[in-house]
């Protein structure tokens, strides 16, 4: 189990709770723009669908021997304002070239035309960072002003100093080029690494504020209101 943050907490239940909205092969078919999305992508068998899976407890995104399999926006929903995308592989050869440039015609539409999109997690197989798919969405997420945060995956495939060594590459070259814009994190999915790290970013996007405060009351709501079926019951 995730030992996560305070802040974090609500977003790990509500992570646990995740369930399947519906799928879209364009911006048109997608749910209504309003409240918070964040974004998931990641070149073909770089391990999104584990990564997603694993902060959401669930088996949500679909993995797959075959790279290139999810073809569709997959949208989860945490709450009534809250939803975590799954966006479609790219990069795998098999993947017929028309069906290549149909995703990247609406997937370049959903990160400019998306209002409710707050952030994007690219996800990288930390044996191969930095890949033209990599650049190319950390280039759109730039362009769009969209805070982008990476997660290094797979890094139980390697010794944990050349791991260390990696992150501290990645993070200087995303530093130079994107400064502030760009965080980046080691993670593995079947170690359960890098989760708490994780869930704060996912958590600095989906929740303003005014959020947590709102949230605050109604857990300190929700107190009171047991405490008094508590003494009730006593009586």
């Amino acid at each position: 189990m995730s030992s996560a943050p305070p802040a974090t907490k609500h977003l790990v239940t509500l992570c646990q709770q995740a369930t399947f909205i519906k799928s879209a092969s364009e911006v048109t078919q997608c749910p209504a723009d309003r409240g918070y999305e964040v974004a998931f992508a990641g070149r073909s068998n770089a391990g999104k669908s584990s990564a997603l899976n694993t902060l959401t407890h669930a088996r949500l995104a679909r993995t797959s021997k075959t790279p290139g399999r999810t073809q569709l926006l997959n949208f989860f929903g945490l709450d009534e304002q809250r939803r975590l995308v799954d966006l479609p592989g790219y990069g795998y050869a098999k993947v017929p070239l028309a069906l290549k440039e149909h995703w990247k015609q609406h997937l370049d539409a959903y990160l400019t035309e998306r209002n409710s999109l707050v952030g994007l997690v690219l996800v990288m197989d930390i044996r191969h960072p930095l890949s033209d798919f990599d650049r190319m969405m950390l280039e759109w997420s730039d362009v769009s002003g969209l805070p982008a945060h990476i997660l290094l995956s797979k890094a139980d495939k390697l010794a944990f100093g050349a791991a260390k060594n990696t992150l501290l590459k990645v993070q200087t070259i995303v530093r130079k080029e994107y400064g502030n814009r760009a965080s980046v994190q080691l993670f593995s999915a079947p170690k359960r690494q890098g989760l708490d790290e994780a869930y704060t970013v996912l958590d600095s996007w989906l929740f303003s504020e005014q959020d947590e405060e709102a949230d605050a009351v109604d857990d300190q709501l929700q107190a009171e209101s047991d405490d008094e079926q508590e003494n009730q019951a006593g009586e």
